[in-house]
């Protein structure tokens, strides 16, 4: 029988390589955190974030194939952390940390230049509000703040929407691309990273979904703007849930 919510609240309160940061507890200070990671990790190999880690898959799977690199895994919701926190902790992964807070707070968690990769696992397309898509401009200048110039972003994604949003996005931008594959696990493509399948992408592939992929670089200099292109929307919203929206496509 899993744990119930306050059980594993409990757990990760306990946890060394957990870091619980509500928007009330630094709303007028930086993370104590802030710059002491690699002190916390006691190296100074590069660090990958995982935004949106949800039950952490990736930020788990990705330690355990690199052991010379460190990984953070950030997400809100700390019930859905607990598993990859536990897991981690279980397997005794020293370069594993995961971060409970709000993702619109994340270049406060990190000094300039500390960041060399970012992953997006399935985030929510945000089909209404560009702003609050994890691949828009609005983030990439967030992203910019502390990942190194030239870092990766990489996306896996369902959602044809966000995908061709970022597909735009970068093209618009002249965002140097290294990888896209609108149907990842027909592509050809065989790194071992990709492997990685979090539990919301086995329901995706259940359902006959593809997956996409992308990876692309940040560079510093470039001044960014949004595409103005129509994208058709998602006929769904999330697992067994119907489209929210009743138009046809959004930008």
């Amino acid at each position: 029988m899993s744990k119930n919510k306050l059980a594993k609240f409990a757990d990760m309160a306990a946890y060394p390589h957990v870091f619980e940061y509500p928007y009330s507890k630094i709303k007028d200070a930086d993370p104590d955190i802030r710059g002491r990671w690699r002190d916390f990790f006691g190296n100074d190999n590069p660090i990958v974030v995982e935004l949106g880690c949800g039950r952490g898959e990736y930020t788990v799977g990705l330690a355990g194939m690199f052991p010379r690199c460190n990984f953070i895994g950030v997400d809100i919701k700390g019930a859905r952390m607990w598993s990859g926190a536990t897991e981690s902790l279980a397997k005794g992964l020293g370069n594993v940390a995961f971060v409970r807070t709000n993702i619109e707070m994340i270049d406060r968690f990190f000094e300039p230049g500390e960041v060399s990769g970012i992953w997006l696992t399935f985030p929510d397309p945000q089909m209404k509000k560009c702003t609050k898509r994890l691949t828009s401009t609005f983030f990439m200048e967030r992203y910019r703040r502390f990942l190194k110039d030239n870092g990766t972003i990489s996306l896996k994604t369902d959602s044809n929407f966000l995908f061709t949003y970022t597909h735009y996005m970068v093209e618009h931008n002249r965002l140097p691309l290294l990888a896209e594959t609108d149907d990842l696990y027909h592509s050809g493509l065989d790194d071992e990273i990709l492997s990685i399948k979090t539990y919301y992408e086995q329901q995706w592939l259940e359902r006959g979904l593809t997956i996409k992929y992308m990876k692309f670089m940040l560079p510093h200099e470039a001044e960014l703007s949004e595409p103005d292109v129509e994208i058709e929307l998602d006929s769904y919203r999330s697992y067994n849930r119907s489209k929210r929206s009743g138009s046809a496509a959004g930008k």
